[in-house]
């Protein structure tokens, strides 16, 4: 579907062979210099892949100094693979030098802000191909494709791009007084399909390889909002267990609502606590904020416990232990495990993030799943909670609507 094509995006589910099928395009390529930008947490199994499947010996690992200095060194000498993180790269500015080589974006949809650094400093290169990977690549949200399809070659202005992809709303910022634009939803998506398709686009299930998964089944469970919860969004501020809570900012408002539905809601910490003794079987806890993960340490009672955050990548109880616990933060862990040991997971809190959200649903439902997954999520009734799981569900849809055979 794409033999013609030295640019194109592999938009796959989760489970499908991504890594293989990228590969397997570099080198059907056959550029001199192949350039692969990941998540820090899979720069390791990206070297691995090439080295033991491949038999490739020239493979560096960028993120290191010894083999930055030598890939450099040794530029123009024999064919090359190299290996960076999306957070790093953008520090790595004698990589703008590259000519005449081939990049390789895993979790493309990591470069959909066209604000940040990591992104202006992308399209800031000059490759001769690119290979987009992602299972989401969008996040539900059609206003951020534009970057990945600017890289693909497609001259349209993001202003030109917004305009006819996108339909907004104006509200007004009840702090500022300001109006700002929101997206109300999308138009034109089958001429946006079509032209995706003509820059080399691929959307594939994965049903579509011939993989037959279990079934999933959600359990929302209604908790209560608590009385600080409707205090504070009254107010907009309050003190709970000696700590002032002001939201004095649109985000700061937002992030407190938020822990006032997880780690400050008794009756929610008391479910999770009834849904870890209620089962044997492996559990999988994701979280957002580091006062969540002590509190969920302390309803494990004497049940092992993993965690995996920002700073800790602890598996072992998970690998060991059949009624263990897992506390993964979604930053850190809903990109790129395997954990298709367990069935069950609980969010004790969600992200905003519909990709983080989506994600973190197939570190169970993937290939070697044999059982059905169930996902427990408890919500603040009439609280933020309830809006970010509608929002989720909203961008799930619209990704989905991308996936669809326009004949279906």
């Amino acid at each position: 579907m794409t033999k013609n094509f030295n640019r194109c995006a592999y938009y796959i589910d989760m489970g499908g062979g991504k890594t293989f099928i990228g590969s397997e395009k570099a080198f059907e390529l056959g550029s001199d210099i192949n350039l692969v930008i990941c998540q820090k947490s899979k720069v390791a199994d990206w070297v691995d892949h090439f080295r033991e499947v491949y038999g490739c010996t020239e493979v560096y690992d960028l993120t290191k100094a010894k083999d930055f200095e030598a890939f450099f060194r040794n530029l123009g000498t024999y064919s090359m693979i190299a290996v960076i993180n999306y957070d790093l790269v953008w520090r790595r500015k004698d990589l703008l030098k590259l000519k005449d080589f081939t990049m390789i974006l895993d979790e493309s949809s990591l470069i959909q802000n066209h604000g940040t650094k990591r992104t202006r400093f992308i399209l800031r290169m000059d490759p001769a191909n690119v290979i987009l990977l992602s299972g989401t690549p969008t996040s539900g949200r059609y206003e951020r494709l534009w970057t990945q399809m600017h890289l693909l070659g497609w001259p349209i202005s993001r202003k030109l791009y917004e305009q006819t992809y996108v339909i907004w709303d104006y509200i007004e910022n009840y702090q500022t007084g300001y109006r700002i634009p929101v997206v109300k939803g999308y138009k034109n998506v089958p001429r946006l399909k079509e032209k995706m398709r003509e820059y080399g686009c691929i959307f594939m299930k994965t049903e579509e390889f011939g993989i037959d998964l279990p079934d999933q089944q959600d359990i929302t469970l209604r908790i209560p909002s608590s009385s600080d919860y409707k205090k504070f969004m009254k107010d907009w501020v309050i003190t709970v267990d000696g700590r002032e809570l002001a939201g004095d900012t649109t985000l700061t408002a937002r992030l407190y609502a938020r822990q006032l539905c997880g780690q400050y809601n008794k009756e929610k910490l008391a479910a999770v606590r009834d849904l870890i003794e209620s089962t044997e079987d492996r559990l999988i806890i994701f979280y957002n904020f580091t006062a969540e993960m002590e509190l969920l340490k302390g309803l494990c009672g004497d049940r092992p416990v993993s965690v995996v955050n920002g700073s800790t990548k602890d598996l072992r109880a998970y690998e060991q232990d059949p009624d263990s616990v897992t506390l993964i933060q979604y930053q850190a862990g809903a990109y790129g495990l395997n954990l298709q040991k367990a069935r069950r997971v609980i969010y004790f809190t969600l992200p905003e993030s519909s990709e983080l959200f989506e994600q973190s649903r197939k570190r169970i439902h993937r290939i070697g799943q044999k059982q059905k997954c169930f996902y427990y999520i408890p919500i603040c009734k009439g609280s933020i909670e309830t809006r970010i799981l509608k929002t989720l569900k909203e961008r799930k849809d619209y990704t989905d609507a991308l996936f669809k055979k326009d004949y279906e």
